[in-house]
């Protein structure tokens, strides 16, 4: 029997369709060019804080810089349409990625450290957001085609499930999402990255 891969932007579609009202949502932004997309999409069902938790970015001026623009790009937005995006600050984290990443030192971009990373931070995410009283957590982290949606769902789901606390299914990839964040991150003048965030997958991409 073939299994039938799951369309997780449906799920969330579905999801949302039913709300009444808005939600709270404690959003984890990987950085601001890939939440640019994902909160225009997601901010009218949901009120947004993002959530920047990457203690994967190295080195620290390279984490502060890209803060810095996910804080402008939420400033700027919530003045162009009226919104009310928040932002929810976290210490740099470093230790815990580097702690998780031992032994995977050398694995491919998109491989089992890379898993090992999503878990990370969607469990502090999904941590936070039941300290803070959020009903539902996500991230912004599928909007990227060249990452794992299936992967990323699955583990926000098995944290959900272990948290009892709700988790938004989503590929923001869909329906042109990640072009829509190349647009909006050049009508935003937003700096863009030429890597994920650690240094592991950066150097083995340059074969060092």
């Amino acid at each position: 029997m073939i299994k039938m891969k799951i369309n997780y932007q449906t799920k969330l579609l579905e999801l949302v369709s039913n709300f009444d009202s808005k939600k709270d949502l404690l959003l984890h932004s990987c950085c601001g060019p890939c939440s640019t997309a994902v909160i225009t999409f997601l901010n009218n069902y949901f009120n947004i804080t993002i959530y920047y938790y990457n203690p994967n970015i190295e080195p620290l001026n390279e984490y502060l810089k890209r803060k810095e623009e996910q804080i402008r790009f939420i400033k700027e937005y919530n003045q162009k349409n009226k919104a009310n995006i928040k932002f929810l600050d976290c210490d740099y984290d470093n230790s815990s990625f580097k702690h998780i990443a031992k032994g995977l030192e050398q694995e491919k971009e998109g491989g089992a450290r890379c898993h090992k990373c999503y878990y990370l931070r969607l469990l502090n995410t999904a941590q936070k957001a039941q300290e803070k009283n959020f009903e539902y957590f996500g991230t912004t982290l599928t909007v990227s085609p060249y990452k794992n949606s299936s992967v990323i769902n699955l583990i926000g789901e098995k944290i959900a499930n272990n948290l009892n606390i709700k988790y938004i299914y989503g590929d923001f990839k869909k329906n042109d999402g990640y072009k829509k964040s190349i647009t909006l991150s050049k009508e935003y003048n937003l700096y863009r990255q030429d890597y994920c965030g650690c240094l592991y997958g950066k150097e083995n991409a340059n074969g060092n």
